[in-house]
């Protein structure tokens, strides 16, 4: 297990800092703005602007790979210079942005570039912002410490997209309404970063010596089992678009979705902190099978109860997995590389985004709609049967 990592002391006090709190209302609201907007956007791409699932996949792709480069960058620049909320209030900020483009936009490609830099954002936020996390906490709690955290993003999730049913219930085709109202949490996202405290310290160039080759051998493993996962993990557009097309409503499909977040915030912390006592290995094992199972069953029925189910399910893979790779990364590597390491996970799940979507969209138009689906669980599988075997190594950094 992950808990041989650390020591048997464990403290008496449960030990949660404001920090973790401002940084999950941070993200509390930030998801409410961008749930609202992601959902729909498929079906608004699909249905108004006529791009096929191709295109949309490209989109999503591109969106999301462009942002990883950044993720690292970020991540080593952060751990050198010590800026850490000053990068996460600058990419939170451009998910404000975002917003104001996609209003303005009258085509796909318009979208796409709104896309682009709400990933930019991203890419600039994420490894600072959990450096923060991983620092406000102690290294008996990182799992809890994350779990709140995502619980308190998949919350906004889920609100952000009952607050676009609640909108589209009353007129289908009131896309640009939606646009418009989650400029308001954007805005208090931006505002609640401003409490966050950062440290003041400024690390020594010469104390960050980030590369590769200096990488534990189970973390390096573990990265590129992440990358064989992500191939297959597609964007959650083509499980809306599945469900959309398997029967549901463009309403019904986004309370599916609400359904997912809502499952997945809830169990977010207290599997999180289940991490910090029982090891991170067992609950990402089960949580990619859990995932594997999620894919073929999408991909091969088209039953909307037992859609139901599955939506259910993949929140509990959210759940398991969300705080406990990066509570994992946290306790492998040295203090001084934190955000690099978060950082590179990120952009390598990032990179291969960009070609796991393309490969879907392609798929999907060239095979069928249930291909992309059977081809990620099948990658599902192998990831939590590689993981079980990677982290029964007890291992020492590889030199």
């Amino acid at each position: 297990m992950i808990n041989d990592l650390k020591d048997n002391k464990k403290p008496k006090k449960v030990f949660i800092a404001s920090n973790i709190i401002f940084l999950g209302l941070v993200s509390f609201f930030t998801d409410i703005s961008s749930e609202m907007v992601y959902p729909i956007l498929p079906i608004y791409l699909s249905s108004v602007m006529g791009a096929t699932p191709a295109i949309i996949g490209i989109i999503e792709g591109i969106a999301e790979s462009l942002a990883s480069i950044i993720k690292l960058l970020s991540g080593i620049f952060a751990d050198k210079y010590g800026n850490k909320k000053r990068l996460a209030f600058l990419g939170y900020s451009f998910s404000l942005i975002n917003k104001i483009i996609i209003i303005f936009s009258s085509t796909w490609a318009g979208v796409l570039f709104a896309r682009i830099i709400d990933r930019f954002g991203k890419g600039i936020r994420t490894a600072p912002r959990d450096a923060l996390i991983a620092e406000s906490s102690n290294k008996f709690q990182l799992g809890k410490a994350f779990g709140l955290h995502k619980g308190l993003d998949l919350l906004g999730t889920a609100l952000g997209i009952l607050l676009a049913y609640i909108i589209l219930s009353g007129n289908e085709n009131n896309y640009g309404k939606i646009f418009l109202y989650s400029l308001i949490p954007a805005i208090l996202g931006i505002i609640f970063i401003t409490f966050v405290k950062d440290k003041k310290e400024k690390i020594s160039k010469k104390t960050v010596s980030f590369n590769w080759k200096s990488l534990d051998k189970r973390l390096k493993l573990f990265l590129v089992f992440m990358l064989v996962f992500t191939l297959g993990n597609s964007s959650n557009a083509f499980i809306l678009l599945r469900a959309y097309n398997a029967g549901f409503t463009a309403q019904n499909a986004i309370l599916l979705y609400f359904l997912y977040n809502i499952v997945a915030s809830v169990f977010a912390y207290p599997f999180g902190h289940l991490s910090d006592k029982i090891g991170r290995k067992n609950l990402l094992c089960i949580g990619y099978f859990l995932y594997g199972i999620v894919y073929l069953g999408i991909g091969l029925f088209s039953d909307k109860i037992l859609f139901i189910v599955l939506f259910t399910i993949y929140g509990f893979y959210t759940a398991l997995t969300t705080g406990a790779e990066r509570a994992l990364i946290v306790e492998i590597v040295p203090e001084t590389q934190k955000a690099s390491a978060l950082g590179l996970h990120s952009a390598i799940v990032g990179i291969g985004l960009l070609p796991a979507s393309i490969i879907a969209g392609i798929l999907w138009d060239l095979m069928g709609q249930s291909v992309p689906f059977i081809f990620g669980g099948t990658l599902a599988f192998i990831t939590s049967i590689g993981i079980f075997f990677v982290f029964t190594i007890r291992g020492k950094a590889s030199k």
